[in-house]
């Protein structure tokens, strides 16, 4: 890559703030940007010399059409493309592109999720630029991030209510910075650096797995001789195939103005991870959106595939993304900073004891945001947190918030009992403890670095639930604060109290621990294991009324919501049982039955010379056995499946999946696991666990 202009490179395909100026009239790019400043509709003057500019520069990039991107509720993107051309009287075409196409699209909205509360013959949708994210150019098209809802209003996206929760904590954090006495302040965003996992396998291998092509894990797989348990895979040096791939993938994620920073081999042999520079949350999730896509398309260019899924494999470790999320305000102050002067750190604790009060009263809300049938599978094994939320503070913000809790003696050098006022807490320095891996949710020096998120899942859904607990939570503390007749009084009555009663949801030690199972049930904290274990709160008076309150959700919304998240829970789960069965059917057993032939021959020859066969006629007869043991299971998972697939409304449903399918699942996989290492080489049905993990660049 050392031929490459990395700055002339990044955003080249991007319609951003730059090519803005550069392309607009002096005086259209001031109404435009004073526009997006105040968060306003475009006229539509100044929408169709956007667009004209847009145009222009798309088809100087080789755009041929345009499209609304948007993020329906299916959690991947969607696009629908419209060529520029327009037809002229003399047979000939003229590229064009209004503000009107610019501003609001119409896409058929019937066969996107609803979640039941649209017939199918309403099919109109909306889709509607969102301006404060930059459109940009990907193969032929110009791709216009939108949000997207229905004839009626109703959000059918993940971006509309992500937005709305943005605004919502930039209200209230905005009220608490007046408190202290910040005027200055116009806008508060949040920020998000998502890190991203993924496995790279070999795309001959892949096109042999059923289970990989259908449903993006390994349904069966016997443990390979090596694993992940000699530590050597981890920021090892890279192979050669990952290299180029990982250069190629580079260059294309700075085209699109995404700012891919770290790269590195994970923990499990064939896992890697991307990691982005921080952006606030609305542009950081669109990109992560397009990183997920570029990653696939990149990796078929080079002969592999990309896997998203958390738990590609099992007895390794599966995929995360971490998100990384803070507050800042336009003049660049990070609120989560703990800040080496004194006066700023009340401010701080403010913030901080708001998240943490956030998180312990919605727990549920946090488990809901990251469940899915991928990692419900991740969650609670191999390096992933639990799916108990507690938070992690470090060894010193913990002993400076139980010293306030405490109303001790904080143990510093001054040994001072601590009060929150402008100039008595003394510096809390970045950095000052070790970070904990088995955290869900652990303060990691200026951020909180939210580890339950899945390698495959938006980031949208998460961040729409911090933005909405901790701008509810702020907006009880202002409601408090700003009555006090002494702030700094009510202040330290507040965060101390607040501290206390959400102490429960605060643990610096080992989430995997199994003591801390029943620790945190002693403590009240929830373990919602699967995904129906979590739904079964969302619907909660207390959620309902913080997401319409804040605006965030409507209470239709959070129905449709719900019925969308057990129904793919569900459908998820039919396509895993289906696949498993064929490959039984058409895989495993044939490959068996000729293996057990063979053996059979073989016995017959031996036999013939005279000599004894004990050893292969146990292999045979054991072979045998499992093969039946096998068919048995399968029969048992398929009355199961069918048995589930009636039993009732969708939460029944998801039930069924949990309590009888999937522990069906795992008793057939372990049976045809314990087959396969039992097989000849040229016999096996499709390529191992050794195959894919290691065998990359065959």
């Amino acid at each position: 890559m050392a031929d490459i202009n990395v700055p002339e490179l990044f955003g080249s395909m991007v319609f951003n703030q730059t090519v803005m100026k550069e392309r607009l009239p002096k005086e259209a790019y001031k109404a435009l940007k004073k526009t997006l400043d105040d968060n306003e509709p475009l006229n539509i003057e100044l929408a169709n010399q956007v667009a004209h500019a847009m145009k222009e520069w798309a088809i100087e990039k080789g755009a041929t059409h345009f499209t609304h991107w948007f993020q329906p509720l299916t959690g991947i993107t969607a696009e629908k493309h419209d060529s520029f051309i327009n037809p002229q009287e003399d047979g000939t075409v003229i590229m064009s592109f209004s503000g009107k196409e610019l501003v609001k699209g119409e896409p058929d909205a019937s066969s996107f999720p609803s979640g039941g509360h649209r017939a199918t013959f309403e099919a109109r949708g909306y889709t509607v630029w969102d301006p404060t994210a930059y459109p940009f150019v990907k193969e032929h098209t110009l791709c216009i991030p939108t949000a997207f809802c229905s004839y009626t209003g109703e959000a059918l996206d993940k971006k509309t209510p992500l937005l709305r929760s943005m605004e919502a904590l930039n209200e209230q954090a905005l009220r608490i910075l007046k408190l202290f006495g910040n005027k200055n302040v116009t806008h508060v965003a949040t920020t998000v650096g998502p890190e991203q996992e993924y496995f790279i396998v070999n795309e001959k291998q892949y096109a042999k797995r059923k289970d990989l092509c259908m449903t993006g894990r390994t349904l069966f797989g016997s443990k390979s001789s090596k694993g992940q348990e000699m530590d050597d895979q981890y920021y090892a040096a890279l192979d050669p195939k990952i290299v180029e791939y990982m250069e190629d993938l580079n260059k294309t994620l700075w085209k699109y103005g995404i700012l891919s920073k770290t790269e590195h081999n994970e923990v499990a042999p064939a896992q890697h991870e991307m990691a982005p520079i921080f952006t606030t949350t609305n542009l950081s999730t669109d990109q992560n959106q397009l990183t997920m896509e570029v990653m696939k398309k990149v990796a078929r260019r080079h002969g592999l595939r990309c896997l998203l899924h958390e738990k590609p494999f099992a007895g390794l470790n599966g995929s995360g993304k971490h998100n990384n999320w803070s507050m800042s305000t336009n003049e660049g102050e990070n609120l989560l900073e703990p800040g080496a002067t004194p006066e700023k750190n009340a401010q701080f604790l403010l913030f901080l004891t708001a998240v943490i009060k956030a998180v312990d009263e919605n727990q549920d809300l946090l488990r809901i945001s990251v469940a899915s049938a991928g990692n419900d599978h991740r969650l609670g094994a191999n390096e992933a947190p639990p799916a108990i939320i507690s938070v992690y503070l470090g060894d010193e913000l913990y002993a400076v918030l139980e010293s306030i809790k405490d109303g001790k003696a904080y143990d510093n050098k001054k040994n001072t009992k601590l009060t929150i006022g402008a100039d008595v807490l003394p510096p809390i320095p970045k950095d000052s403890t070790d970070r904990n891996r088995t955290s869900p949710f652990a303060f990691t020096g200026n951020k909180f670095e939210f580890r339950s998120v899945g390698s495959s899942l938006s980031i949208a859904g998460p961040n729409t639930t911090l933005d909405s607990i901790v701008a509810y939570t702020l907006k009880q503390f202002a409601d408090e604060l700003e009555k006090a007749a002494d702030f700094n009084s009510a202040l330290q009555t507040l965060i101390r109290r607040e501290i206390t009663a959400h102490w429960r949801i605060v643990f610096n030690g080992n989430g995997y621990d199994a003591s801390w199972v029943a620790e945190a049930e002693k403590r009240g904290l929830l373990n919602l294991r699967t995904l129906p274990d979590a739904m079964e709160h969302y619907l909660d008076k207390k959620n309902i009324k913080l997401y319409t309150e804040m605006g965030v959700y409507t209470e239709s919304e959070m129905h449709s919501h719900y019925e969308i998240k057990l129904e793919k829970y569900s459908n998820v789960l039919n396509i895993e049982v289906e696949t498993m069965i064929e490959m039984i059917n058409k895989d495993i057993v044939p490959a068996c039955v000729k293996y057990m032939t063979a053996l059979g021959t073989c016995i017959a020859s031996v036999i013939s010379y005279g000599n004894t066969t004990e050893q292969v006629e146990r292999l045979l007869k054991k072979i045998s056995s499992l093969t039946d043991i096998l068919l048995a299971k399968k029969n048992e998972l398929v009355q199961k499946h069918l048995a589930a697939k009636k039993a009732g409304d969708v939460m029944k449903v998801a039930r069924a999946y949990v309590d009888s399918v999937i522990p069906a699942m795992e008793e057939t996989r372990a049976i045809a696991d314990e087959i396969e290492p039992l097989l000849g080489e040229e016999y096996k049905p499709f390529p191992n666990y050794e195959d894919l993990l290691f065998k990359i660049s065959c």
